[in-house]
């Protein structure tokens, strides 16, 4: 046998078992590691798509939440774990595109160390306060920290997360000086807002939602540059006198580099149909989030795209991890 024929043998080989891996697949309970705790957007999708993707595929879906470092050790977990499509990160922008710009050394590559299956959802943040805050609106937050500077203070769900540069934009283009009270975890940060320990934060609208309806928080605004279809009469930021200003969270499900194409192509079909399934859009919808399905390339070019943007709203806003 040639060396030319051995080459094609081994080829053809390797081709036929990662199509009966394939077929294969899953034949054991699978984990969808999640990055904050649970109660906040992440853990909401998370638990939603677990159900649904764990029903397709005839196995079991076990959400393990991994807090910490806003989502640097699930994400780590998950690049760490063996790629055989077991282990799976319910990814956000966050830990993804958002920490890397603020922590150098970080213990995996968002581009290297990941194989990018869809994303499944984007999200806009909102802007709440509790009720002891007076301001019913931007400006008159943006007044009342004006006047008051260095006194309010904006919980986020950890160094890095999505709200907390949503409150560093938000400083930078008010021109306000906010104090950041990091916490771990969205569920925790709210409990404090709530109580009044910290008076406002930046939060992805499915984990706050719910307390703006009890009338526990007062929402002041979202952060996408149009309004949200569920919340038709709430203004965007950027129409409350700051123009320009978008933040807008996306979900995605990512499995540990390496893991083989046919197991990344079997958990993107099964994902495109859910995000389609109308009882996952319209809960997602009632929550401000929009479905998304997307191919592994457009979520990968996503990510290598996203990485220069955050790097350089980070360096404007002059955000650091401590």
């Amino acid at each position: 046998m040639t060396s030319l024929t051995r080459r094609t043998a081994l080829m053809l080989s390797l081709a036929a078992t990662l199509g009966a891996m394939a077929q294969a697949y899953p034949v054991r309970p699978l984990r969808l590691v999640v990055p904050f705790p649970p109660g906040g957007s992440t853990d909401i999708v998370a638990r939603l798509v677990a159900q649904k993707l764990g029903e397709a595929l005839d196995q079991p879906m076990i959400v393990d939440n991994r807090a910490g470092a806003g989502g640097m050790i699930g994400a780590e977990n998950v690049a760490r774990s063996a790629p055989d499509g077991y282990s799976l990160l319910l990814a956000s922008s966050g830990p993804i595109v958002i920490v890397p710009a603020l922590q150098p050394k970080l213990g995996y590559d968002s581009v290297r160390d990941f194989a990018p299956v869809s994303i499944i959802a984007t999200i806009p943040t909102m802007l709440v306060v509790n009720e002891k805050v007076p301001a019913k609106n931007v400006a008159e937050l943006i007044a009342l920290a004006k006047a008051r500077p260095g006194k309010l203070n904006f919980a986020s769900s950890g160094v890095g997360a999505t709200p907390h540069l949503a409150g560093e934009v938000f400083k930078s283009m008010a021109g306000v000086d906010i104090g950041h009270v990091p916490y771990k975890g969205s569920a925790p940060a709210l409990t404090d807002l709530m109580g009044g320990q910290v008076d406002m934060m930046f939060e992805q609208i499915p984990a706050v939602l719910p307390h703006v309806q009890s009338g526990k928080l007062r929402a002041l605004a979202v952060g996408s540059a149009q309004r949200v279809a569920a919340l038709p009469d709430l203004p965007s930021i950027s129409e409350s006198g700051l123009p320009g200003f978008d933040v807008v969270s996306w979900f995605g499900i990512m499995a540990p580099a390496g893991t083989p194409a046919p197991i990344v192509s079997r958990l993107r079909a099964e994902l495109m149909k859910i995000m389609r399934m109308p009882d996952v859009s319209e809960k997602l919808a009632s929550l401000g989030a929009e479905p998304q399905a997307s191919t592994p390339q457009a979520f990968s070019q996503t990510i290598v795209a996203e990485l220069p943007k955050w790097a350089e709203i980070i360096r404007k806003s002059g955000a650091t991890a401590n």
